[in-house]
């Protein structure tokens, strides 16, 4: 992920921002040439065939206690490996465990491993993270999309469907396309990116001032069994330069450092996030005079806080609400006495300027944050409500300056 979007001459603004949107597919760059020649068929095939290879080797006890020992040292969230990393480990052992396995030359799995999408390699499945001891009672399963029926083999190489709502019994190993960000890893496990801060905060210092979320609530996870955790992010979208396009200025999500840092598993959360600093506000009112933010919230299937979504479906999206709630789809700070406050406010509807891409899932959009008072709907603790594609309540936030 090569990009970062920052407001101009902010410095302070730039080393708080821990996750901003990308043009870039991060991970997936050095497959995407591949795949854009080949198509997605072929790069479907060579993923599926990765899964079968796998499954084949881990039918030897020595490759299973390899693997188990790698993903049990794993320091990323749900013990995820980058797949394609992991292959060329110790000198490619699962790579040439692999072409062995399925009576293949070292070349050939690498071509495979080439011709498709980033991967990563992890149980989905809490229970079966906990329940797999390294025997061969297990399935490697695969998929392209969040909800599409998994593809599953047993160690004999023998296929199957799975139920995409429901996980099996038995273990299954997921090989998907990769959600974590592996930008700071060389060899497979993930490195902290914040060695001080947890789940919403982190740093010796005083938290800066800003815009803070204190809770959230969404009537679901979003996320298919075979994608593990859902990952919320919740973006800071604003006008890119001076066009009639919106942006990412700032996200924060599970993967975002510092103060920014949200990890979210669950249907409820509660903590201290911060969302867009004193400072990002008043770069962003001086850049963008008369020009106001939204907070969109999305369930991040492919690259951390990165955006992924068609053009056009989110044009369509902010019409509806554009349509529903005239000129109150965004926010801003304000005073109100002497108290900071986060208001609703009039904000750009234009096309959102993203990183979308045939190669990659779209993730998930869970909605627009509105102002209670704006959709007439209010819940205890919350004072922002998250609108979907369908203008129902996809969920409900509680917003502060601080």
């Amino acid at each position: 992920m090569s990009r970062r979007l920052s407001l101009a001459g902010l410095a302070v603004a730039a080393a708080l921002a821990a996750c901003t949107d990308r043009s870039s597919s991060g991970p997936t760059d050095p497959n995407v040439a591949a795949e854009a020649a080949r198509g997605p068929s072929a790069s479907r095939a060579s993923q599926e065939r990765l899964a079968r290879s796998l499954a084949l080797a881990l039918a030897e006890p020595g490759f299973r206690a390899y693997v188990k020992d790698a993903l049990d040292r794993s320091t990323l969230r749900e013990h995820k490996l980058q797949f394609q990393r992991f292959l060329g480990r110790g000198e490619g052992r699962a790579r040439a465990a692999l072409a062995r396995a399925g009576a293949q030359s070292d070349s050939s799995v690498d071509r495979d491993a080439r011709g498709t999408i980033a991967l990563e390699i992890y149980f989905p499945v809490a229970a079966h993270r906990a329940a797999w001891r390294g025997d061969q009672d297990l399935l490697v399963a695969t998929a392209r999309d969040d909800g599409e029926t998994p593809v599953a083999f047993d160690i004999h190489g023998r296929r199957r469907l799975l139920d995409p709502k429901n996980p099996p019994s038995t273990p299954v190993l997921a090989v998907v396309p990769v959600e974590a960000d592996y930008s700071a890893d060389s060899v497979g496990l993930m490195l902290p990116t914040d060695a001080t801060g947890g789940g919403g905060g982190g740093g010796s210092s005083a938290p800066p001032p800003g815009l803070y979320m204190s809770s959230a609530h969404f009537v679901q996870d979003f996320e298919g069994w075979l994608k593990g955790d859902p990952e919320y992010e919740i973006h800071i979208l604003g006008q890119s330069g001076a066009s009639d396009s919106l942006t990412s200025y700032q996200c924060a999500g599970a993967q975002s450092g510092g103060y920014y840092k949200f990890d979210q598993n669950n249907l409820d959360w509660t903590g201290s996030v911060l969302l867009f600093s004193q400072v990002q506000l008043t770069g962003y009112k001086s850049a963008h005079p008369n020009q106001n933010v939204r907070l969109v919230v999305l369930e991040d299937d492919d690259g951390a806080c990165q955006i992924r979504l068609d053009g056009d479906r989110f044009k369509n999206f902010q019409n509806v609400l554009q349509t529903n709630y005239p000129k109150m789809t965004g926010g801003k700070d304000s005073t109100s006495g002497l108290t900071k406050i986060f208001k609703r406010a009039d904000a750009l509807q234009r096309i959102l300027k993203a990183a979308y891409s045939w190669i990659t899932s779209q993730d998930d959009l869970i909605g627009n944050a509105l102002e209670d008072s704006v959709v007439n709907e209010w819940h205890s603790g919350a004072n922002w409500i998250v609108r979907g594609e369908d203008n129902t309540t996809n969920g409900w936030l509680n917003l502060q300056m601080r």
